[in-house]
């Protein structure tokens, strides 16, 4: 066997442990996540407290996440990849353990708000960390991969909802959290640190800055690009649950398979647009996806009947998650070197922030129109204003990493 052939392999081998890290910690980081949406009730009724000042841990954890991405992304642009990314989930995976020791509601909420650190400060670098990794001819398809963690990790999330939440209660399901400790092991022994970095690494945190403030118009419109991304998928998947309980007087144990199936689909979305993206550019794979999240919205949002509750669900998440699949690719393409561990995640977090109010905004809207008319309207405004930012917005399709 030939050295050449060796060395193939290998990169072969670290290329697929850099994408697999970066899905693991965005997985783990979304099970974490998603657990609170399934045990509002539980939580609520522990703390003696009402579900909306429940949903406010929700808003509190979403609107902290900058903060992370601010903290680790000058970090992962400083001094790589790797160590930033093996903190970051050793500092979620004890919040969310500490989540299910809380002895008092306040004590809860400031957990969930550290939580949102960690959360915020994941997805930048473990998308950095894999974008920069994976092959030009493989990026869409990657790129959905990535980012069919958070469905798969919201799919874990009701399974451990489902199976643990009966026999023993909302605070163990917390304590599974503890899980992305053993991530940071195999990102220590398994992941190289990223080759596109070394090349352009800098030398102050200054330098950093003064990247994201050259590109201030391209940041500007990715914040907002990602604010609406957030009002997609936050706004068809942390009431949804809810939604099936009030409206449609679904069970525990049937709005969990329904959350499984709906996030089946969006992991089968994800990786086919993901991989749309790669033959027709980023821009038409997202509004492909978009067309189709549009069109299920009546039977998602109407549909009656438990067969036609479940295949809206799982279309809409195909959808949803489909567009969300071309983001990872898309926003580190659009990045400069110099900032990519910083720049994606920060307009992925302030976008968060800006659209942290989506449960409550909803919530309100349902007051007044109802369940069904709240979610189905807030969902077709923000399917057509993602259009118009993409129609009118730009991509660096297979950008070369390795120079700037």
């Amino acid at each position: 066997m030939t050295q050449t052939a060796t060395m193939t392999r290998a990169e072969r081998a670290n290329q697929r442990n850099a994408v697999l890290a970066g899905f693991l910690g965005w997985t783990l980081d979304a099970f974490d996540f998603f657990i609170l949406t399934l045990v509002i009730d539980d939580v609520a009724r522990s703390f003696g407290r009402t579900r909306p000042q429940i949903f406010l841990a929700i808003t509190l954890a979403l609107a902290m996440r900058p903060v992370g991405a601010i903290i680790f992304g000058i970090m992962a642009d400083r001094w790589g990849r790797r160590i930033p990314l093996m903190l970051n989930v050793i500092f979620y995976a004890l919040i969310s353990v500490l989540s299910g020791l809380a002895p008092s509601y306040q004590i809860f909420l400031i957990l969930r708000m550290l939580f949102g650190v960690g959360m915020g400060g994941e997805w930048g670098v473990g998308a950095s960390l894999a974008m920069e990794a994976a092959p030009k001819r493989l990026r869409g398809v990657l790129s959905g991969l990535l980012q069919s963690g958070y469905p798969i990790g919201n799919l874990l999330a009701a399974l451990a909802a489902k199976t643990i939440l009966p026999h023993w209660g909302w605070r163990p399901v917390f304590w599974v959290g503890a899980l992305p400790a053993l991530l940071a092991l195999y990102i220590r022994t398994k992941v190289p640190e990223s080759a596109a970095w070394k090349e352009n690494r800098v030398e102050t945190t200054g330098q950093v800055l003064k990247t994201v403030g050259r590109d201030w118009k391209l940041f500007l419109y990715l914040v907002v690009l990602m604010t609406f991304m957030m009002f997609l998928s936050h706004g068809t998947q942390d009431l949804y649950p809810d939604f099936l309980k009030e409206v449609h007087k679904v069970s525990d144990s049937v709005r969990a398979n329904i959350v499984i199936i709906a996030n089946l689909g969006a992991v089968a979305g994800a990786v086919i647009f993901g991989q749309l993206s790669q033959m027709a550019g980023r821009r038409k794979g997202m509004l492909a996806a978009l067309l189709l999240a549009l069109c299920v919205i009546p039977l998602w949002a109407y549909g009656s009947g438990l067969p036609m509750l479940v295949l809206g669900a799982f279309l809409m998440q195909a959808g949803v998650q489909g567009a969300w699949g071309v983001i990872p690719i898309h926003l580190n393409e659009l990045s400069a070197a110099a900032a990519r561990g910083l720049m994606p995640g920060l307009a992925y977090q302030l976008g968060i922030l800006i659209a942290s109010p989506t449960n409550l905004i909803q919530y309100a809207l349902y007051g007044r129109f109802g369940y069904q008319a709240a979610l189905a309207g807030f969902e077709v405004c923000t399917i057509m204003a993602l259009s118009l930012l993409l129609w009118r917005g730009i991509e660096a399709h297979n950008k070369d990493f390795h120079h700037g």
